[in-house]
């Protein structure tokens, strides 16, 4: 018997990745939980892990392949197993696997006769090697405006590269295919870029592209709306204080572990905020599971996952939080350290921030932008003292939610962030 290894779910919507390195070799035994590979997406490094232990039977994909969430990548069993033969792909599964260099690989070549052979890479029914369709994400060219020049039409590298937008009403039609509504206009495209002394050109990274994707279609597409309170966190600071005095180093606390915290015990009371939009329906999740933005030092950001936050103990949390975000800084994070998120925390304390308003991350319902505690003057019976403030702004998508039920969310929240011995209850 055998197991086989598929490419994991990788967070933030990402479905491809390029495979970097195989750390296990054919014939290695391997524990369960062990990196058997590691795969760049948006150049992030991402371990992927054996899901069983036993012996690596068989590599099915080689480094340098851009491949897909969901495509066969390994074989894991006992020394001496039999590899099983491979199905004919269906329809569906083509899709599954998308481009992919499967076709390399044994395991996965269509061995069926007389069927005609299958194209495995026709993902939005294009045919593209897997080099041209990374090079055409990086610069962001539709590739149903590329001619192919590659057999049976299939489009190469070379015609990415020498792509110009022009090209494609000049291009000879040589078949009839069937209507393609046209693509969305891309206003970066249209813009003539300056030329010049003093000027330099930087190419748009993979992960660039990624957010700017991502950030145009919720604003375009999100109805956003936004609440902003203040709250008194001279509470919470001196309990974080007092907290630290008590644990090692590698799970002290820090004040974005009590917001994610807050945030979860706070969500328990407003279920509908912890649901997903599907455009004809709104999945609730019992789980509630924090998404931290974590940003990166080259640019960029990364969403980590602080799963079942309002279960975890604080001193817990804080130190799985930790290991997630020196792991997503270090630029190698593992797959389920990325997903399952339902509701996201955006915290820009540490960098002197009085206020900002962040955009949700689709289909979760809402975002959290948590600005910097500062000591500010206040009033408090009638006087004038100072005091620690803190500004925190909740997007919430009007589709699922209203702004009673925001305020009410805020409102719950700013209680537990200045009665803060909830937290550890």
């Amino acid at each position: 018997m055998s197991e086989i290894v598929q490419m994991p779910q990788l967070g933030m919507n990402m479905q491809q990745a390029t495979f970097l390195n195989w750390t296990k070799e054919v014939g290695d035994a391997v524990k369960q939980g062990e990196v058997i590979a590691e795969v760049e997406a948006d150049k992030a490094t991402i371990e992927i892990e054996s899901p069983a232990a036993g012996i690596l039977l068989e590599k099915l994909v080689k480094v340098g392949d851009s491949v897909y969430v969901g495509v066969d990548i390994a074989r894991i069993g006992q020394a001496g197993a039999v590899p099983a033969p491979a199905p004919t792909p269906v329809p569906e599964r083509v899709a599954a696997q998308g481009a992919s260099s499967v076709s390399s690989s044994p395991a996965l070549t269509p061995t069926a006769a007389p069927a005609a052979p299958v194209d495995l890479d026709l993902p939005g029914g294009i045919k593209a090697s897997p080099v041209a369709r990374r090079i055409a994400d990086e610069r962001g060219i539709d590739l149903r405006l590329v001619v192919g020049t590659g057999p049976g039409g299939r489009i190469t590298k070379s015609d990415v590269e020498s792509f110009t937008p022009g090209a494609a009403a000049a291009a000879p039609v040589t078949s009839a295919p069937a209507p393609v509504p046209a693509p969305a206009p891309r206003p970066a495209q249209a813009l003539v870029a300056p030329t010049g002394s003093g000027i330099t050109e930087e190419p748009i990274s993979r992960m660039r592209a990624r957010i700017a994707q991502r950030t145009t279609e919720s604003k375009q597409n999100v109805p956003h709306f936004y609440l902003t309170v203040e709250m008194d966190v001279a509470a919470l600071l001196s309990l974080r204080k007092y907290i630290n005095e008590q644990l090692p180093d590698d799970q002290k606390v820090t004040v974005n572990d009590l917001i994610v915290k807050a945030t979860a015990l706070t969500l328990r009371q407003f279920p509908n905020l912890n649901s997903h939009f599907y455009g004809d329906k709104i999945v609730r999740h019992q789980n509630i599971n924090i998404g931290i933005a974590v940003a990166l030092e080259n640019g960029g950001l990364l969403n980590v996952v602080a799963k079942n936050a309002d279960l975890v103990p604080i001193s817990q949390l804080a130190a799985k939080n930790k290991q997630m975000v020196a792991a997503a800084r270090s630029g190698k994070v593992k797959p389920e350290d990325l997903e399952g998120s339902t509701f996201t925390v955006s915290n820009l304390g540490p960098y002197d921030v009085e206020h900002f308003e962040a955009i949700i991350n689709p289909p979760e319902a809402a975002i959290l932008a948590v600005a910097s505690a500062k000591q500010v003057p206040v009033v408090i019976n009638g006087e004038i003292k100072i005091g620690n403030r803190m500004k925190v702004t909740l997007s919430v998508d009007h589709r699922v939610s209203d702004g009673a039920e925001g305020a009410q969310f805020l409102k719950a929240f700013r209680e537990l962030i200045e009665s803060p011995m909830k937290l550890l209850i």
